[in-house]
C-alpha cells in the first residue's frame, strides 16, 4: 500500500473514491485510487455518543478529504447489519443511536456524492480479494480473527451479501451445543472458540491454575493475569512457551474444524485469515492448516483450499469500501 499524508494528486478524479472506516476509537477516511493505493488520509476521534454526533464526524472527515482531492464516490465501512440496498444501519450493537439510521441518505444530503454503506467485515474481505492476498482468485472465504470473528464471501468474483445484506456472519455459527454464552445471545458460537478472545481466555484460565509456562507469560506482561494481552501470548509462543503453544493449538483446532464445515457450503479456492491472531505466523497458520486437513469431510478426496494470511492489515476495510463505492 502506498500511504501518504501529502494532499492532492494528479490521478484523474474519476478514479478516486473516498473510503471511511469507523472504528471504536477513530473515524479514518482516505482517498483511494483505482489501484487500491491510499493517497491521503484524515482521522477524527470516534464520538462515544454515536448517533447524530458520529454521523456529523463522518461528514466532516469526508469534507476535509474533498478539500484536498476530487473524489466522485464515497464508501462507509461500519460494524453492524447493513440493509441489502447498502444504505441503512439495521443494527449496530457497538454504536449507540444508529439502529435504523439511513446513513446513505444522511450523508448524501450533506455532500452531494453517491454513498455506499457496507459492513466492515465485508469491506475488508473485498479489499483483500481485490488488492490483497486474494488477487487473481474468484472464490474466497475471508475470516478476521479479533475480539470476535468477522467474515466475508467472494463468489464468482463478486461480494456475496445474501438476501437481506447480512451474510457471512461466520462468528455466530453454533459449533458447541450449550457452549459458552456469546454476546449475540446464543451459546456455543464459533467466535467463542476460534477468535483472539478465545485465545486470551484459554491462556488466562490456564495461567490462573499455574500450568507449565504460566510464569513466563506473566513476566512478559504486567505480572498479573488481567495484564495479559494477545501480543504476550504470541511472544511466548515464539519462545516455545508450552502454554502459549497449547493455546494456539486449541484455537487452531476449532478454527480448522469450522473452516472444514464452511468449505462444504462455499467450496472456496482459498481461505484468507486476518486479525491479530495471525501475527503468530506459521506457529498458528500451520496448525490451522493441519486441523482443516484433519476435519475435512471426504478427506483426501475433497479439494483442499489454501489457508493464507491477509496482506492489507488495518487498511483492508477502507480500501475495500472505497472500491465498492465505485460500483
Amino acid at each position: 500500500m502506498n500511504i501518504s499524508s501529502k494532499s492532492g494528486t494528479s490521478t484523474p478524479s474519476q478514479a478516486l473514491s473516498i473510503g471511511v472506516d469507523i472504528g471504536g476509537t477513530k473515524v479514518l477516511g482516505g482517498v483511494v485510487d483505482a489501484q487500491g493505493s491510499i493517497l491521503t488520509t484524515h482521522r477524527e476521534p470516534t464520538p462515544k455518543a454515536g448517533g447524530v454526533e458520529l454521523t456529523q464526524t463522518i461528514i466532516g472527515v469526508i469534507q476535509e478529504l474533498l478539500s484536498q482531492c476530487e473524489a466522485t464516490t464515497v464508501g462507509i465501512s461500519a460494524a453492524g447489519f447493513v440493509s441489502s440496498d447498502r444504505g441503512t444501519m439495521l443494527a449496530t450493537p457497538n454504536i449507540a443511536g444508529w439502529n435504523g439510521v439511513d446513513l446513505k441518505h444522511e450523508i448524501e444530503r450533506e455532500i452531494a456524492l453517491p454513498v455506499v454503506v457496507e459492513n466492515d467485515a465485508n469491506a475488508a474481505a473485498w479489499g483483500e480479494a481485490k488488492f490483497g492476498a486474494g488477487q487473481g482468485m474468484d472464490n474466497l472465504m475471508i475470516l478476521t480473527l479479533g475480539t470476535g470473528i468477522g467474515g466475508g464471501i467472494v463468489s464468482s468474483g463478486e461480494l456475496y451479501r445474501g438476501a437481506f445484506g447480512v451474510a457471512a456472519e461466520f462468528g455466530h455459527l453454533r459449533v458447541v451445543p450449550d457452549g459458552i454464552e456469546c454476546g449475540c445471545g446464543a451459546r456455543g458460537c464459533f467466535e467463542q472458540y476460534a477468535s483472539g478472545s478465545a485465545l486470551l481466555r484459554f491462556t488466562k484460565e490456564h495461567v490462573a491454575v499455574g500450568v507449565e509456562g504460566a510464569d513466563q507469560i506473566l513476566q512478559l506482561g504486567t505480572g498479573s493475569i488481567e495484564g495479559i494481552v494477545g501480543a504476550h501470548i504470541t511472544e511466548a509462543a515464539r519462545l516455545k512457551n508450552p502454554l502459549a503453544l497449547r493455546a494456539f493449538a486449541h484455537v487452531a483446532d476449532f478454527l480448522g474444524a469450522g473452516i472444514a464445515s464452511l468449505c462444504m457450503v462455499l467450496d472456496p479456492q482459498a481461505v484468507i485469515l486476518g486479525g491479530g491472531v495471525i501475527e503468530a505466523g506459521d506457529i498458528f497458520l500451520d496448525q490451522a492448516r493441519g486441523a482443516l486437513e484433519k476435519y475435512m469431510p471426504f478427506n483426501a478426496k475433497h479439494p483442499m483450499p489454501e489457508i493464507i494470511p491477509a496482506l492489507l492489515g488495518n487498511d483492508a476495510g477502507l480500501v475495500g469500501v472505497a472500491d465498492l463505492a465505485r460500483g
